[in-house]
C-alpha cells in the first residue's frame, strides 16, 4: 500500500481507489469498484485557499459508510452538508446586514467557491446515485446538496443585486453632487456676468484719464455707468443661460 494514499490506511479499499488516487484530491467525483463506492467531496473552501481539502466517503456493498472525518455512518455525509447549510445561513446574514459595495463584494468573493463547490458535489452524488440506484440514502444525500446548490445560486443573485442596487443609488448621489456644483458654478459664472462689465468700466472711467466726467457734481454719470454695466450683465447672462441646442 503506497504511504502517500490520501485514504486512511485502516480502510480495506478495492486496490483501484488508491490507484487511482493522487497526492492531491483532485475534482470531486465517485469511483466505483468491485462494489464498493468511494466519494471524493472537498471541505467548504475559502476563497484564498489553491488546494482544497478532501473529505472521502467510503460506502460497502453492504450498505456500511465509512468516512474519513466526523463518525463512519451514513450521518458523516449529512455533517459535512450541514457545514455548508451554516455556511450558507453566515452568508445570508452578512447579504443583510452588508451596507456597502465593499461588503457585498467580499460575500460574493467567498460565495463563488462554496457555489462551486456545491455544483461538483451535486454531480458527484447524482454519479453515486446512477452507480447505486436503489441505496435511497444516497437519493436524499444528492437531493440534499442540490437544494443547497440552489440556495447558493439564489443567495449570489441576491447579493448581486444588491449590489447593482448600490452602485446604482452612488451613480445617482454622484450625479446629483456634479449637479449642484455645476449649478453653483453657472450661478458665480452668472454674477461674474453681471458685475464684470461694471467693474470693467469702474475701473477705466475711475482711473486718471481727462474725461471731464469727474467735474460734475451730480451723479448722473455715475447713474448712467452702472446702468449700463447692468445692461451689458443681463445681455451676457440671457446669453450664458442658452442651453446646448
Amino acid at each position: 500500500m503506497p504511504e502517500s494514499s490520501l485514504l486512511p490506511a485502516t480502510w480495506n479499499v478495492p486496490t483501484e481507489f488508491r490507484d487511482r488516487l493522487g497526492k492531491q484530491v483532485g475534482r470531486q467525483r465517485t469511483m466505483i469498484a468491485e462494489g464498493h463506492a468511494l466519494i471524493i467531496l472537498h471541505a467548504p473552501p475559502n476563497p484564498d485557499e489553491m488546494n482544497r481539502k478532501g473529505r472521502f466517503f467510503w460506502r460497502e456493498p453492504d450498505g456500511t459508510w465509512h468516512a474519513s472525518e466526523f463518525k463512519g455512518s451514513p450521518d458523516a455525509l449529512n455533517q459535512h452538508l450541514d457545514e455548508f447549510q451554516q455556511l450558507l445561513e453566515e452568508f445570508d446574514d452578512k447579504v443583510d446586514e452588508a451596507a456597502s459595495s465593499l461588503d457585498y463584494l467580499e460575500v460574493l468573493n467567498h460565495l463563488g467557491p462554496v457555489y462551486r463547490a456545491l455544483c461538483h458535489m451535486t454531480q458527484a452524488l447524482q454519479n453515486a446515485r446512477e452507480a447505486i440506484p436503489k441505496d435511497k440514502l444516497i437519493i436524499d444525500f444528492r437531493d440534499s446538496a442540490y437544494r443547497l446548490e440552489r440556495a447558493a445560486e439564489l443567495l449570489i443573485e441576491d447579493a448581486k443585486n444588491a449590489l447593482d442596487y448600490v452602485v446604482a443609488r452612488q451613480a445617482e448621489e454622484q450625479a446629483r453632487v456634479s449637479a449642484r456644483i455645476e449649478m453653483s458654478s453657472h450661478r458665480l459664472n452668472l454674477l461674474i456676468a453681471y458685475f464684470f462689465p461694471i467693474a470693467t468700466l469702474s475701473a477705466i472711467f475711475g482711473s486718471n484719464f481727462q474725461h471731464g466726467y469727474e467735474q460734475y457734481q451730480t451723479p448722473w454719470p455715475f447713474w448712467i455707468m452702472v446702468s449700463m454695466g447692468l445692461a451689458l450683465g443681463f445681455v451676457i447672462h440671457i446669453f450664458l443661460k442658452r442651453g446646448p441646442r
